[in-house]
């Protein structure tokens, strides 16, 4: 098998560590090759179950020649010659680079882009299937913004998502969602094309992204709500401007200044933390075409046709005709067909 001597220092790493954690590591050392450790161990029980594989197929080779045993020995070749190339396939898979970011939670930003009411009042509706599609994982979805506009439309959301691979689930889904149906505004019954821009972020820490306070610009504001509603009379919102980047944040859901700065802390940070992914990863893969996986928000990604009931995925050619399930946050077989094609993106580039 082409990935042996791979398989080898693998087993050997894993190994390693296991007698190194015996041998009493403690402190920052301890966790480091714990992680390592976990993140291995999936990987060489597969190697083991594929060795084993091997000695079968071995073995029941030799019994081909046997006229009692050579019934059962294809039976069993037969299984293997199925079961072999899938274990390669997982461990193949399993040792693809990681995307750090993967197992994090994530930031949900979506906003009406082209189409006025009827994008904003789209984007509430994309809003609220992610916030369903986020109760069906069991994550925690947390609004930290929704500035909403006089017909029930909206101008700005932003979520924090938290729970396991959020970001991974999730990372597919930024770029431009198009929507084409009769708005409820229209009297003719012409259907209309509208847009929405979605964005996920991968949550930053504050030990990923530096944030030197010489470089912000902070202004407080009175909030205001939709049609002049919610009026604060304190300056409670925050408007925080990062200089170097030029990237802004304005947070006015929270009625205290103080819980509106930390959460556009918290979204300035991922912000820029997806700005280093980004300059990062056009770094490594400047003539990579595929547009699984870039974040293109100027790309259009879906396609949401309700007069037709369907969903369409144009970047992997994939229609269900299921609107309403979809919209009722039935998105894993989209995601699911998305992280497929990524990896065999991935798969084929290493190869």
């Amino acid at each position: 098998m082409m990935l042996d001597p791979k398989l080898e220092r693998i087993t050997a790493r894993a190994e390693e560590l296991r007698a190194l954690l015996a041998e009493g590591l403690s402190g920052e050392a301890y966790a480091k090759a714990s992680k390592e450790l976990s993140e291995l161990t999936p990987v060489e029980e597969r190697i083991a179950d594929l060795r084993a594989a091997a000695r079968a197929r071995v073995e029941a080779e030799t019994l081909l020649s046997d006229p009692e045993m050579k019934e059962l020995a294809e039976a069993e070749l037969y299984e293997l010659k199925e079961k072999i190339p899938d274990l390669e396939h997982e461990i193949r898979l399993a040792l693809l680079p990681k995307d750090e970011a993967d197992e994090r939670s994530a930031i949900l930003e979506i906003r009406p882009a082209a189409g006025g009411d009827e994008a904003a009042l789209f984007a509430s509706e994309l809003f609220g299937m992610y916030q369903k599609y986020a109760a069906l994982r069991g994550w925690r979805f947390e609004i930290l913004e929704y500035n909403d506009t006089e017909l029930g439309g909206l101008k700005e959301g932003i979520a924090e998502i938290t729970g396991r691979s959020v970001f991974a689930r999730l990372k597919f889904e930024s770029g431009v969602h198009r929507v084409q149906r009769v708005p409820a505004t229209e009297n003719q019954g012409r259907i209309h094309t509208s847009t929405v821009t979605v964005a996920v972020l991968p949550e930053a820490e504050e030990v990923d992204v530096q944030v030197d306070e010489n470089d912000l610009r902070i202004d407080v504001y009175r909030a205001s709500g939709a049609g002049g509603q919610h009026v604060n009379k304190t300056d409670s919102a925050v408007r925080i401007t990062h200089l170097p980047s030029g990237i802004v944040v304005a947070m006015q859901e929270e009625r205290s200044q103080h819980k509106n700065r930390a959460k556009a802390m918290k979204i300035l940070r991922a912000r820029l933390y997806e700005q280093q992914r980004s300059a990062l990863a056009n770094a490594r893969a400047a003539d990579r075409k595929s547009q699984v996986g870039t974040g293109d928000r100027s790309e259009r990604i879906r396609t949401y046709n309700f007069p037709q009931g369907r969903v369409s995925d144009h970047r992997i050619n994939l229609t269900l005709y299921k609107i309403d399930r979809v919209m009722a946050g039935e998105l894993d077989e989209f995601i699911d067909a998305l992280t497929a094609e990524d990896q065999a993106a991935r798969l084929a580039a290493e190869a």
